[in-house]
């Protein structure tokens, strides 16, 4: 430091961010605040905000600068500077894509949408609790096609439980009610009910009378008549609730059974879907890559975890997001890698549940497979620096964490890569990292990128703390700020590309990161 830096620093005051108080010293050159030329500058060589001009740095000054002296001077103070830093417009997660910003009437098939599986449960498969709150907390997080298992129920009134178990009972008329309460909260496009059908044809009676009754205009009970191209509506075919079910009642999401891809080109209707067990969709995906993305650029295809997974757990969505499989249903009560995937998809495209596929994966005259190692795409090379953490939660021992971080890449097969940090030993409160880290990347239309925040408490062992997940297209460059919030309400931690699910007060992460 120069000896302006060394006198600006002694005045300054402490801070345990010290990564964030040297790049305000760096820009302000020994003065005791930061003006608004100098705030420019860092927006444009740090952040990479080339747009940004004078009043941008103004607007940042008002924004979070609370001393009256340092606002009539248009300068920000050290402490208006941290708060910048930790605010949301250093979020990794590019706030452009907070709102819904894609094309939004193309075909269903063009779209990956937010899926649920067995909705209804709250736990396990085989005791575990069926509520409406589980509706309601699907529907919340912006999923848009729920699956409802009807059984006959006494008295003429259609049940909802997982068959042959022992998990509670709720009624049908209830989940359909809660549905059309809590359909479009967070999101306005179509709604999908996946019902898996057991009923007695009197009691199907009743469930389509319910459906029409409390639904009323909101349920499509006819084909749209503008729409005769041989495609699926679109999204943007909106106030409406596409129903999955009752033969009269389902227009365009009919299900029958898969037989093989070209079965299906030459027998299935558009307006068809197919759903498939993930062993089987994995076999096709492996055998067959380039045929399912083919498939799935026409057809509907919901994929479902597999009847032994008894605990509620999930596979992995990613491995059929990269054949172009719409309809991957989840366990959304079961925490863990595969819903902080599915979470991390779904934050795009401001959350309604809809994500624009990739190119890759629409149709064009260019194919496709996503198992082929070799692809004829100039790769992005993602660079970078994990540099430090704050306020990280201490172990049940109320001891001090050995934190590091682990950065994973999910994509397509060739893609994938996991890299970790070094841990620093028994640091919970500012663990300083400042690990480099370069990944080469063929789609990252279809990537992840998920920081992982764990607790080393062995040679070859560790614990989870926090993670953040978000799309590589939503990573802004620059030095950035994670923040996510747990289930609960809790607040996470939050670096410059990720989410968190572990703790309960904020933990800023603070990252770097730029793509050529």
């Amino acid at each position: 430091l120069s000896g302006k830096q060394e006198e600006a620093k002694s005045k300054a005051p402490t801070s345990r961010r010290v990564e964030i108080q040297q790049l305000y010293l760096n820009y302000s050159a020994g003065m005791t605040s930061l003006p608004a030329s100098e705030l420019l500058k860092f927006l444009h060589k740090e952040q990479m905000e080339l747009t940004a001009n004078e009043d941008t740095a103004e607007s940042l000054i008002d924004r979070y600068e609370i001393e009256e002296t340092a606002r009539e001077s248009r300068s920000m103070t050290f402490e208006g500077f941290l708060r910048y830093m930790e605010s949301k417009d250093c979020c990794v997660f590019n706030q452009a894509h907070t709102s819904v910003y894609q094309d939004m009437d193309q075909p269903l098939t063009n779209y990956f949408i937010s899926t649920s599986h067995n909705t209804y449960l709250t736990g396990d498969q085989l005791i575990g609790k069926s509520h409406l709150d589980a509706y309601v907390w699907a529907l919340r997080k912006g999923c848009r096609c729920l699956e409802i298992d009807t059984w006959d129920g006494p008295d003429m009134e259609p049940i909802v439980y997982h068959g042959y178990t022992l998990t509670t009972k709720i009624l049908f008329k209830d989940v359909i009610t809660t549905v059309a309460r809590h359909a479009f909260e967070v999101s306005a496009y179509p709604v999908i009910l996946s019902l898996e059908n057991h009923c007695s044809q009197q009691q199907q009676e009743v469930m389509a009378q319910y459906l029409v009754s409390i639904l009323g205009d909101m349920l499509v009970t006819a084909p749209l008549d503008h729409l005769a191209n041989g495609e699926l509506p679109s999204p943007n075919e909106k106030k409406v609730v596409v129903a999955q079910a009752l033969s009269d009642l389902v227009i365009y999401t009919r299900s029958v059974k898969f037989i093989s891809f070209s079965h299906s080109r030459e027998n299935q209707n558009i307006f068809e879907n197919t759903s498939t067990a993930e062993k089987k969709a994995r076999k096709l995906a492996s055998a067959s890559g380039l045929n399912f993305v083919q498939h799935n650029q026409r057809f509907l295809t919901r994929i479902y975890p597999a009847g032994s997974r008894t605990s509620s757990s999930n596979y992995n969505p990613q491995e059929f997001w990269n054949v172009g499989s719409q309809l991957v249903a989840l366990n959304f009560q079961s925490l863990g890698l595969p819903m902080d995937l599915n979470d991390g998809r779904f934050q795009d495209n401001g959350g309604c549940g809809y994500v624009l596929k990739p190119a890759v994966l629409l149709p064009s005259d260019r194919s496709f497979d996503p198992m082929c190692s070799q692809h004829r795409l100039k790769p992005t090379h993602l660079l970078l620096k994990v540099i430090s953490g704050s306020n990280l939660p201490v172990t049940r021992s109320n001891k001090s964490l050995d934190p590091f971080v682990r950065v994973e890449i999910h994509g397509i097969p060739s893609d994938s890569r996991k890299k970790n940090t070094q841990t620093i030993k028994n640091n919970s409160l500012s663990p300083h990292w400042d690990n480099d880290m370069n990944f080469s990347i063929s789609v990252p239309e279809l990537c992840l990128v998920r920081f992982c925040v764990r607790d080393q408490t062995g040679l070859l062992s560790s614990e989870f703390v926090g993670q953040y997940t978000l799309p590589f297209t939503s990573m802004r460059k620059g030095e950035d700020i994670l923040l996510q919030k747990h289930p609960t309400g809790q607040t996470f931690f939050e670096p410059p590309q990720h989410k968190e699910q572990h703790a309960a007060s904020p933990y800023p992460f603070l990252c770097q990161r730029s793509a050529e």
